[in-house]
């Protein structure tokens, strides 16, 4: 890259020509412009393909730059690498790389040094990763702080030092062969190094294998696979589901991601022992016709390409959405046999990759063989129920770091459900990196919105598919009553992504005053009383904004997540856009926080550890956040309301799903006219209902979630005998197998009792009564708490539920109902309850950042 400004003395303004292409030289050139300098010329690369590189489009090209390279008043600068070619500084495993801004000489790169800027190489850094780091951003920076330190008259020329001056040529494909007897580090740095160019090559089996996105691996388990002779290698590889495992002569391992062939095709590592299925596809005679014809198609579409080869990329070729309806309609002219969508073609870009798809539905195969994965199967509830128990990371189901696993427990007896994959912060990284990517460089971030909106339309249809099996993982896993687990905890799951779906397409653009943009990898981190649930009301609205994701499931609850990790990917719902890490708070929860490349964390949970979270948040890089925290929700039943209902409903803003409910009732008031009936009728109630097997479909009320929830519930009734509220039922576990904790209830609490203002995430009713007509009292009482998230009033006069609506202190206030959500309306708190909303339009704004444009023309 070439800037070569004439100088005016005493002038800061410049006249310049531009030498040099792509983003990184257009980008410099609007940064000289929007300084005032004046660009009199650019010089850039031939058209390919007919389309013009995007420096070209700025101004006019020429394509002799030899009048601007010599003659009195040119000053010519050039950005050059330093620490020898950036694929040398990975090859040599520099720690430290960058580049050099020089005067201009006859050598180009032998000149005086003007500035340097220089980065530290991580030790999984690859060419694009630096690229697009540091050596773009910075790069476009340092051109431009040169030409301004030219213009004050600043800059520096500083000789370079001869001694030590080495010339290193370009890497060709002869001599990148790898030599094998070396450490890991050494053939991770030259694979690394080669990647993508020349590309770092072995002969495997008679062939020559190139190498491609290595990683070093932590020592560790020894990784389960199979064995894959290298000749030269110390010891066999291991072909694993996560790639393929190589071992230098250090004992020390490193993982390759991807294989190339000698005929060009490219596959996952993982699934070299698999190319009897995955590999191309053999045409008979009628499907060659049909390729042929559909080349012809592509040719009508892409009418500045001369050729359709096989290689030819759609998009690259200058196809845009409307040629991906018109394509799509093509096809379903010349066949009826498959229904083709658009985000067929935007997961199979090529030709060659396009016609193997649509050979491969033509014969009905299933578009679903190339996800693995290694369930943990149980026969229960009538059905054979698939539990995934792996990390989902970027479509794949993989072992977490080093092998680490923990055991899930099924609440209603206490046993071992499965060993669940534990989520390290390398995994994080990797989940992280896995979302940027699918949103920078895959389909995602181009995807037509109603294209993405069809897809999570999909997503819902297979959650529906599976909704008793859903059903039935949440309720072993959590111990949700599997009726409740069917209607509330899946059935409105499902609700949700159909109601984000249809927002898709609808996220307003307004170009005269702002327009909405994604904020690209969003974490989120869900609790444990409602895993199917939450997990939908924060990711649907996340991906229908067009998002990328990776979650966190609660450590004691992570199997509806994996499975739906699985269905995301039966739908089609691109590699990368959703990631599922089970695993501890303090790591993987922490690290997102952490993480410079998140850019929004959505979490529910506690106060506490909701404050902790916005801290890192924001000293780590301001991320957008928003938080459903805890509550002390207040029910206030004045003596006019129907006593029957509110009866019925007093209990079920209480009891319903065992009381781990964030907008339970903590606290009932009710006006001491009706305190003893109202108490008499909820006793009589409560002692009807059946406790045991959530799998039964007469069961009302099941266990606990874990252990220590129900230790904290036990300690909690202790208090509160302990400071004087009386207890009229339960407030005992029950003696049996499991987590089962009595359905309780306590009266005379008293405003300064521990139960009055703490949660206890449990079904534990704690009343109090208040003075006959004193509304405003009432009203102080309720809201004299830092917790804001629901409210109720139950009464028959519509004035007396208004004026105490719009005094309660809560985001969501409920009149003569409870628990009544629904997918529309916003959801969230007040005060230390958090902020930010789920579900309804007003969610999908926590997934969104607005740009003010401002347009002169």
């Amino acid at each position: 890259m070439c800037v070569v400004p004439e100088v005016h003395k005493q002038s800061v303004t410049m006249k310049i020509a531009v030498i040099g292409q792509s983003l990184f030289g257009q980008e410099v050139y609007k940064e000289l412009r929007m300084d005032g300098h004046i660009i009199v010329g650019v010089f850039t690369i031939p058209d390919k393909e007919g389309k013009a590189d995007p420096l070209g489009k700025n101004l006019y090209t020429r394509r002799n730059k030899t009048k601007y390279l010599k003659g009195d008043g040119i000053l010519q600068l050039t950005i050059f690498i330093f620490l020898s070619n950036l694929h040398r500084t990975l090859i040599n495993g520099d720690k430290k790389g960058g580049f050099t801004v020089f005067w201009a000489d006859d050598g180009l790169d032998t000149g005086p040094i003007l500035l340097q800027k220089e980065c530290v190489i991580q030790p999984n850094d690859t060419v694009n990763t630096l690229y697009n780091r540091f050596l773009f951003p910075m790069g476009v920076k340092g051109m431009v702080e040169a030409v301004r330190l030219i213009a004050k008259g600043e800059a520096l020329r500083i000789q370079q030092p001869q001694e030590g001056a080495t010339y290193e040529g370009i890497q060709k494909k002869d001599n990148a062969k790898i030599n094998w007897n070396q450490s890991a580090e050494t053939l991770h740095n030259w694979i690394r190094g080669h990647d993508k160019v020349p590309g770092a090559w072995a002969d495997i089996n008679g062939q020559k294998i190139t190498f491609y996105a290595s990683t070093l691996l932590d020592n560790g388990s020894s990784p389960r696979g199979q064995l894959l002779e290298i000749p030269g290698s110390c010891r066999p590889g291991i072909v694993t589901k996560e790639g393929l495992v190589l071992f230098g002569n250090d004992g020390k391992a490193l993982l390759v991601r991807s294989l190339q062939f000698e005929d060009g095709k490219m596959i996952p590592a993982g699934q070299y022992f698999c190319l009897g299925s995955n590999a191309a596809v053999e045409l008979t005679e009628d499907e060659k016709k049909f390729a042929e014809e559909i080349r012809a198609v592509w040719k009508s579409i892409l009418t500045n390409v001369s050729q359709i080869e096989d290689l030819t990329d759609f998009f690259k070729s200058g196809a845009a959405s409307m040629d991906v309806v018109r394509l799509v309609e093509e096809v379903k002219l010349r066949t009826s046999s498959f229904q083709l969508q658009n985000e067929d073609i935007y997961m199979n870009t090529t030709f060659q990759n396009f016609i193997q798809m649509c050979v491969r539905k033509l014969r009905g195969e299933n578009d679903d063989q190339d996800l693995i994965v290694d369930y943990v199967e149980k026969d229960i509830n009538n059905m054979i129920v698939k539990i995934p128990h792996q990390l989902f990371i970027n479509g794949e189901f993989i072992d977490a770091e080093g092998g680490k696993t923990y055991t899930s427990m099924n609440p209603t007896d206490g046993t071992a459900l499965c060993d669940v994959s534990l989520a390290q912060k390398s995994d994080v990284d990797k989940a992280v990196a896995a979302a940027k990517e699918a949103f920078e460089d895959g389909e995602w971030g181009k995807m037509n919105p109603r294209d993405r909106g069809r897809l999570i339309y999909k997503l819902a249809d297979l959650m529906e598919e599976h909704q008793e099996e859903l059903a039935t993982i949440e309720t072993i896993d959590s111990g949700a009553v599997y009726t409740l687990a069917l209607k509330t905890h899946v059935g409105m799951s499902i609700q949700t992504f159909r109601y984000f779906a249809g927002w898709c397409d609808k996220i307003q653009v307004r170009v005269k005053t702002h327009l909405f943009q994604q904020l690209l990898v969003c974490a989120i981190i869900i609790p444990w009383n409602y895993p199917l649930m939450m997990l939908a009301w924060k990711t649907a609205a996340c991906l229908a904004a067009g998002n990328t994701v990776v979650l966190k499931p609660a450590q004691v609850t992570p199997l509806t997540a994996l499975k739906f990790a699985e269905l995301s990917a039966r739908a089609g719902i691109p590699k990368g856009v959703v990631n599922i890490l089970p695993g501890s708070g303090a790591v993987v929860g922490q690290h997102l926080s952490d993480h410079p490349d998140v850019r929004k964390l959505g979490f529910t949970g506690s106060t506490e550890i909701g404050k902790h979270i916005m801290k890192s948040c924001a000293v780590s890089n301001v991320k957008k956040v928003s938080l459903e925290l805890g509550g002390k929700s207040p029910l206030i039943i004045f003596s006019d309301c129907d006593i029957d209902k509110a009866v019925r409903m007093g209990i079920s803003s209480v009891f319903f799903n065992k009381g781990e409910n964030c907008i339970a009732a903590g606290r009932i008031f009710v006006e001491d006219s009706i305190h003893d009936q109202f108490v008499k009728r909820v006793v009589e109630e409560v002692e009807k209902m059946k406790i045991g097997d959530p799998l039964d479909r007469s069961t009302d009320h099941g266990p606990q979630n874990h252990k220590t929830h129900l230790e904290k519930l036990l300690e909690y009734c202790q208090i509160a005998n302990m400071e004087g509220a009386t207890l009229v039922y339960g407030g005992k576990q029950v003696q049996r197998p499991g987590f089962f904790f009595e359905p309780t209830v306590f009266t005379d609490v008293q405003d300064h009792m521990y139960i009055a203002k703490e949660e206890s995430f449990g079904p534990i009713m704690i009343i109090s009564k208040f003075r006959s007509g004193d509304v405003d009292d009432v009203l102080r009482r309720a809201n004299a708490t830092e917790y804001g998230l629901a409210s109720g009033v139950f009464t028959q006069d519509i004035s007396k539920a208004l004026y105490v609506s719009e005094r309660l202190n809560a985001g969501t206030v409920f009149v003569n109902t409870y628990n009544k959500t629904d997918v529309a309306s916003p959801f969230g708190g007040f005060k230390q309850s958090g902020f930010g909303k789920d579900l309804g339009q007003e969610a999908l704004n926590e997934y969104l950042r607005i740009k003010a444009v401002t347009i002169e023309y």
